[in-house]
């Protein structure tokens, strides 16, 4: 009977051991890696004439690129000026290691470009900032230029 109690104990034991363990052998592992997204150029300062032709409109945009290898859902993510003019982004998914151009005027969406279907430029060509928010409204990232914020120049690479 000793040997049996012994045996159960050393048993309970090991398994208390063991549970208390695993937390920390799982903390051992890298996290996963997380979806980022970011705006990786900007072109505020559409290239000749600005007549609001849908051309002149369609040359100022705003890329984002995903620089995971997971697919994010953007449904429901904002992209906006300081004026707080907004695009909303509706059953999108942009894949992993992908960019997408979002452009100010109108045309016909596909994977690689987005149109906000604007009749006036969205960027200010002087000083403004383009806010990326997800679909809770938190902020994920942003760019800036201008006299205001040190940057030049009508196009913008991070």
């Amino acid at each position: 009977m000793t040997a049996r109690r012994l045996s159960s104990a050393v048993l309970a034991a090991a398994a208390i051991v063991g549970a208390v363990a695993l937390p920390a052998s799982a903390a051992d592992h890298a996290r996963p890696e997380r979806a980022r997204v970011e705006i990786s150029a900007v072109q505020y300062d559409s290239p000749g004439p600005e007549d609001r032709s849908r051309r002149s409109l369609n040359k100022e945009w705003v890329e984002l690129t995903n620089t995971s290898r997971h697919t994010v859902n953007l449904d429901g993510w904002t992209l906006s000026n300081e004026d707080g003019r907004t695009y909303t982004f509706e059953h999108y998914r942009l894949e992993g290691r992908a960019t997408v151009r979002i452009h100010t005027g109108q045309g016909r969406d596909t994977d690689n470009d987005l149109y906000m279907d604007r009749h006036n430029y969205l960027w200010d060509n002087h000083s403004d900032t383009a806010t990326l928010r997800n679909d809770h409204s938190r902020f994920i990232d942003d760019e800036s230029w201008g006299s205001r914020h040190h940057h030049g120049g009508g196009h913008h690479h991070r």
